[in-house]
């Protein structure tokens, strides 16, 4: 009625008639104990108490449509819950970016996103842990199944004036011996993981993840590898500068999309691989 605007017309959107439409609300009213509409005037019109009640409702009613749409994802086997490893050197923008997507259309299947280093993602997913991973893997190992997700560089930098040598492209690892490299540590438990430029006779500051690692080396306490993508605004700005060249190498690495090749994967979890 509200909505419509009259007893008549919505009674002719609901194919009803105007008597029944009208007897309906009266016995609402009555079984609320108080009117819903002031029919003092020519049109009804909500009586405060009926505009409160309405508001309420349709929030209801909006609640049930919920409901029922989370029991019927339930009722199809569709997981609640997936299990989504990003690594550290993991675009983590890009990454979400699709991700997004996948809640914006299946909002009843939550995202438990985690955060792992080096050889953490691969264990996490190895050992059953996880549903995705989006790092770097072996891709002549079997076990996985993978997606080109991008390539990213990862570049030795250094903030000005923290090494008293000349910054240049013949810059060897000999020469930053003595001095402080930051490293993020690895969170894999069990698997033997490959240590990335790490100087084993430098003295090292030890992190949890790249982005306090950057602000280490921004902050004149240390040199050290980063993702181009973190350090691209820095090094524009040369609040940063590489020190990449003949002697001291980067790396090119590929990050894929990743699960275990031989898993029964749920609908939900077929359906994020998609959208990568």
């Amino acid at each position: 009625m509200v909505a419509q605007g009259g007893i008549q017309a919505a009674a002719r959107v609901m194919n009803k008639t105007h008597p029944s439409i009208a007897a309906a609300v009266k016995k609402l009213e009555k079984e609320l104990g108080f009117d819903l509409f002031d029919r003092s005037g020519y049109r009804s019109v909500l009586t405060a108490q009926g505009r409160e009640f309405l508001s309420k409702a349709r929030q209801i009613l909006i609640n049930v449509k919920e409901l029922e749409s989370k029991a019927a994802h339930l009722r199809n086997g569709e997981e609640a819950v997936l299990n989504i490893i990003i690594g550290d050197i993991t675009p983590l923008q890009s990454a979400l970016k699709v991700l997004r997507r996948f809640v914006r259309q299946h909002p009843f299947t939550r995202l438990n996103l985690m955060f792992e280093n080096l050889g953490g993602p691969n264990e996490r997913l190895l050992s059953g842990n996880a549903d995705l991973i989006i790092h770097h893997i072996d891709k002549t190992d079997m076990r996985y199944e993978h997606k080109h997700f991008c390539k990213i560089s990862v570049i030795p930098v250094v903030a000005p004036g923290f090494l008293e040598i000349a910054v240049t492209t013949r810059l060897s690892h000999d020469d930053l011996a003595d001095y402080t490299q930051c490293i993020v540590s690895d969170t894999a438990q069990q698997i033997e993981t490959k240590d990335y430029f790490v100087q084993s006779l430098s003295p090292h500051i030890k992190v949890g993840d790249q982005y306090t690692k950057k602000e280490i080396i921004l902050q004149g306490m240390a040199w050290g590898h980063m993702p181009d993508f973190l350090v691209k605004t820095e090094l524009k700005n040369r609040k940063l500068l590489s020190i990449k060249g003949s002697r001291l190498n980067g790396i090119s690495v590929e990050l894929v999309v990743a699960r275990l090749a031989n898993a029964e994967h749920g609908i939900m979890a077929k359906r994020l691989w998609q959208c990568f």
